[in-house]
């Protein structure tokens, strides 16, 4: 399993530092935010493999930023909540969330629940060259793409910028960056090669074309 980022999210600093040693010793990468708002910066800027949200905060509660979260993201969402009430965690599973750990609990529960999400959603796991992302899987040795199951037919090139960018997820390529990295030093080309196949991979990837997205201005990026 790749290193996995989680974004722990609570106005409370002592927790947040709690679950974060939690789930370092456990080997997971974290970041952290004090509100909702911290949040959604910070999911833009870096790669988060899942979201483990408090309920009760200020300004806006978890119920309002896990709508905003699903807004521009599927990332899968946890609420780390004192709020045990049925009517609380229907509410939360109906607006997005994925799973929902009432405190106090333990770090192995914990742990457990969240490498389960992360099975279920494919999310964060790369092993022996497969690569998923919610419906999109990427079989680097076979050199396959399939939507939900459905194959994609790839040219080579085509497949090789899928794979780059998916390997590089986070991270902003200029078209120039791109030109060198998936087509080489000596190709001929110009910019408008990447433009021409990054839509014509937008087209085949239907839904799952949401995970390459333009940066105005520099490039392209793929989030996962």
């Amino acid at each position: 399993m790749k290193e996995c980022v989680v974004l722990i999210v609570d106005d409370e600093e002592d927790m947040r530092l709690l679950v974060g040693m939690y789930l370092e010793n456990a080997g997971f990468r974290c970041l952290e935010a004090g509100d909702g708002e911290e949040a959604l910066v910070l999911l833009s800027q870096h790669p988060v493999d899942v979201v483990l949200l408090d309920v009760m905060m200020p300004k806006q509660d978890g119920f309002a930023v896990c709508a905003r979260i699903r807004e521009q993201s599927d990332v899968p969402v946890l609420f780390l909540t004192a709020l045990g009430e049925e009517w609380d965690k229907v509410k939360g599973l109906k607006l997005g969330g994925d799973d929902y750990i009432v405190k106090p609990f333990s770090p192995g529960e914990l742990v457990a629940r969240l490498e389960a999400v992360l099975r279920r959603t494919g999310r964060g796991f790369e092993h022996e060259g497969h690569l998923r992302f919610g419906n999109l899987a990427i079989d680097e040795k076979g050199r396959t793409v399939t939507v939900g199951g459905q194959a994609v037919k790839l040219t080579l090139k085509e497949f090789e910028l899928l794979l780059f960018l998916a390997k590089h997820r986070g991270q902003v390529f200029s078209r120039d960056d791109l030109l060198v990295k998936v087509w080489g030093y000596d190709y001929t080309g110009n910019a408008r090669t990447v433009d021409t196949h990054i839509k014509t991979l937008r087209m085949k990837l239907k839904d799952a074309a949401r995970h390459i997205q333009t940066v105005w201005g520099i490039g392209y990026k793929f989030e996962g």
